[in-house]
């Protein structure tokens, strides 16, 4: 009978603990709060699963997960937010009811620090967030919406790397001195593409702000839009307020005696020329479309399949390649420009740019092995500059066969390329093997002296590269690019459009008619587009240099292209350091 007692009050004292815990959880207390702290935490850490898990049945019966999250992802793009942070100890505010201070960081609106109260309530078994709308973002009332209103400053100004003003005010008028100058680098206003609409709400742009979309204006947009201000609304009450602020004026890489030359060398034809420092990876000057008109690179892309054939050890310094019109790949013959012989070493065969060596040496290579360089010179990557079309060449599953491997390392099939890209490759070559990261704006272009680059190739491989490029213009189809005393390292490149046809009236004798990349302006210029990529001075000295040249549909590269490279280049060469 004892027995049985004793076992009647244990059960009595477990069925008391029980009803003491479900009445600390209906009433409050520590357990309330702990839930809503760990909601809070999750909310800092983005983590709206986790979130809509502590929520009531109810409350989920409401809104549903995708719209859970959508609602705080909005709400804090109106906010311009950055972080959310849990800025100290959940507390009790009235039954039922547990308060968290919270602290957003904003881009435009400072830190806005606003308490979310919890309501923590019981459905059926479970204790959870009774979720409501408004709570979607912190210090937000019962029917209210999250708002903005948006005031931008004026655009920043626009200056020379001597710091004439190339842009400036709401006009974005020139200096006198560089107003040649400006309409060539500058660019123009409008209003944002679609693909920049998300990234440019985030900066807190309103939807009618004017953004840059080429030149200078698009590669420097986001420093010179500066910081929108305005006021940050809970319904009509006001969370936080800030004013606009004006960016600092942006002094650019640009020198107007580069910007000039390229201008003169363009002559009013299609194309673009521009010219970098590969020390830095600043731009010196460009003009026409040296950033977005993709074509061909023709054989300038050799420069690119030469440092894979070395890279890969089967093609070197003393290899010898017959000398001939043409190679056959596939079956199918793959003609020298014209039809015109060459061969013998490599260096004569970069030198003459004999399709019929370098071909096969794509074919050698590989699909896999010619993309996987072409993609380390920056090509299928991102943008050299903000807004800049990226050079591209098929993934190596979709290049094709030999044939179609040989006329992609010859810079023919599908590849594509920019002024811009074809420079950065030049550059890379004078930088020992690292391609620079390329910038318009000084300072940043000052800080990369010692040069945050990629290392593309070994710094012996680009020497034997830079070498062979040297012989370009001393003794191959580059001469027109040379300088007196300077040593030039380059490579011209002549993309067919269409049909390659022969040179009209042909001496008898092969060798008398010069290179092929000279005799194919004999025939139909329109035919095909003109490319020289180069550096200077190439050898011991330090580069100081790069530059990129392509006219559309305007000959042979060893023609036109080389001798506006050699303007542009001299210029450069003569600003200064």
């Amino acid at each position: 009978m004892l027995r049985r007692r004793l076992v009647s009050v244990g059960a009595l004292l477990v069925a008391g603990g029980a009803v003491a815990a479900t009445v600390a959880a209906l009433t409050g207390g520590p357990d309330r709060i702990a839930l809503a702290g760990r909601y809070a935490q999750a909310w800092s850490r983005g983590d709206f699963r986790a979130m809509y898990a502590q929520l009531t049945p109810t409350a989920r019966g409401r809104v549903t997960a995708k719209r859970f999250a959508a609602l705080h992802r909005e709400n804090f793009a109106v906010a311009t937010g950055q972080r959310l942070a849990v800025a100290g100890a959940a507390r009790e505010l009235s039954p039922g009811v547990v308060r968290v201070p919270l602290e957003v960081r904003t881009r435009v609106f400072g830190r806005v620090r606003a308490p979310a109260d919890l309501p923590v309530a019981e459905d059926g078994d479970a204790v959870g967030v009774d979720w409501r709308r408004h709570l979607a973002f912190p210090g937000l009332r019962r029917g209210e919406d999250l708002t903005r209103t948006t005031e931008m400053p004026p655009r920043a100004t626009l200056q020379t790397r001597d710091g004439a003003v190339l842009a400036e005010g709401e006009t974005r008028v020139p200096e006198p001195e560089v107003a040649d100058v400006a309409p060539d680098v500058v660019g123009r206003l409008g209003p944002p593409p679609r693909e920049r609409v998300a990234r440019l709400r985030e900066l807190g742009l309103p939807e009618d702000a004017e953004v840059g979309l080429s030149g200078l204006e698009r590669a420097l947009d986001e420093r010179l839009l500066g910081t929108p201000g305005g006021e940050l609304l809970a319904g009509g009450r006001v969370l936080a307020r800030t004013k606009p602020e004006q960016a600092r004026a942006v002094r650019t890489t640009i020198a107007p005696a580069v910007v000039r030359a390229a201008v003169a060398g363009l002559a009013g034809r299609v194309g673009g020329v521009v010219a970098l420092d590969p020390r830095s990876g600043g731009v010196l000057g460009y003009a026409g479309i040296a950033f977005s008109g993709l074509q061909p690179p023709g054989s300038t892309f050799k420069i690119i399949t030469l440092t894979g054939a070395l890279e890969a050890a089967i093609t070197g310094q003393t290899s010898r390649y017959p000398v001939q019109t043409e190679a056959v790949l596939e079956g199918v013959s793959l003609e020298n420009a014209n039809g015109e012989q060459c061969g013998g070493s490599l260096a004569e065969s970069f030198a003459e740019s004999c399709n019929s060596v370098f071909a096969p040496l794509g074919a050698e290579l590989g699909a896999e092995r010619l993309v996987e360089v072409a993609e380390r010179f920056g090509f299928n990557g991102d943008p050299l500059l903000p807004g800049a079309a990226v050079a591209a060449i098929p993934p190596a599953e979709e290049v094709g066969d030999d044939l179609a491997v040989g006329s992609s390392a010859i810079g023919q099939g599908r590849v594509q390329a920019t002024a811009l890209q074809m420079a950065a490759v030049a550059a890379t070559i004078a930088a020992r093997g690292r391609r620079p990261r390329l910038t318009l704006d000084l300072a940043v272009a000052r800080g990369a002296r010692q040069a945050p680059s990629t290392k593309v190739t070994t710094p012996a491989i680009a020497a034997t590269v830079e070498k062979l490029m040297q012989g370009v213009v001393s003794s191959g189809t580059g001469r027109a690019a040379a300088i007196e005393g300077v040593p030039v390292a380059g490579k011209t490149g002549t993309a067919e459009l269409e049909t390659t046809r022969r040179c009209e009236g042909a001496p008898a004798d092969p060798a008398a008619a010069g290179t092929p990349e000279e005799c194919a302006s004999a025939s139909d210029a329109t035919d095909t587009d003109a490319w020289f990529a180069a550096f200077a001075p190439a050898g011991r000295a330090a580069p100081r240099v790069a530059v990129g040249v392509l006219l559309v549909r305007a000959g042979a590269g060893g023609d036109t292209a080389a001798p506006v490279a050699r303007q542009v280049l001299q210029a450069a060469l003569r600003r200064g350091r």
